[in-house]
């Protein structure tokens, strides 16, 4: 089994910068993939800020990146969120073979390099999984059952409606708990529910809790890819804790 280090940095409001990083300085033979247009697919209408893409559009962009069988991902970012929706994305469409670099690019102690790299294409095989993301609507009709706890990733501030810069409603969705992924222990709450949603602000952060849950003997814990910026926009409730 070989190994290939993906680099998936990004800054919201700032489409290129996650390549102008990677060129500036990243793990040498690091491939590159963009949260906006491989990690997610902007055209999908009325799904959130960051739509998951299609297995068609995931298969060319992995492949590109030099993703296929036999070969170990290592996916890192900034501490942002993109290389646990990596993780989460290859896992989503059958490849297991990921892992994440703990702290990202700061962690690592050899050198850098600049400029573009030559990553030899693989042939990306996509097994798509089913139950591991829920839509809006089975969400909403199954909120207040006790069986399911729902997880909000975002900032306290936001959880409880103080600001929202980003989203058309401030708020939660109500019921949700918030735990942000700087909670180094996950609560029993959600760790002993017989079913966990994860959600944040566009599906992106909530994958970073996605992956604690895992290590935590959790794997089965669904994904809300809209999450906050496809709630808000249907005019569903709302709670806040001010």
């Amino acid at each position: 089994m070989r190994y290939q280090f993906v680099d998936c940095r990004y800054e919201l409001g700032k489409p290129e910068r996650g390549r102008e990083l990677y060129l500036a300085g990243h793990i040498p033979g690091a491939s590159v993939l963009d949260l906006d247009t491989e990690l997610s697919d902007l055209s999908v209408p009325n799904a959130g800020r960051h739509p998951l893409p299609s297995a068609e559009r995931f298969v060319e962009a992995a492949g590109r990146a030099g993703i296929g069988p036999g070969v170990l991902v290592v996916a890192y970012d900034q501490g942002t969120g993109g290389g646990a929706r990596l993780w989460w994305l290859l896992r989503h469409f059958g490849h297991e073979d990921v892992a994440l670099l703990e702290n990202g690019l700061e962690a690592w102690r050899g050198p850098l390099a600049t400029g573009e790299e030559e990553t030899d294409p693989a042939q990306f095989e996509a097994r798509p999984r089913s139950g591991d993301t829920i839509d809006a609507g089975e969400l909403l009709d199954r909120l207040g059952e006790p069986s399911l706890v729902v997880v909000d990733s975002r900032s306290p501030e936001r959880y409880r409606g103080e600001l929202e810069p980003i989203d058309p409603v401030a708020g939660h969705i109500p019921g949700a708990l918030n735990v942000p992924p700087s909670v180094t222990v996950l609560p029993a709450q959600v760790l002993e529910a017989d079913e966990i949603v994860v959600y944040c602000g566009s599906g992106v952060v909530a994958c970073v809790n996605l992956l604690a849950l895992h290590a935590a003997g959790r794997p089965d814990a669904r994904l809300y890819p809209g999450s906050w910026s496809d709630w808000s926009t249907r005019g569903l409730p709302v709670e806040r804790s001010l």
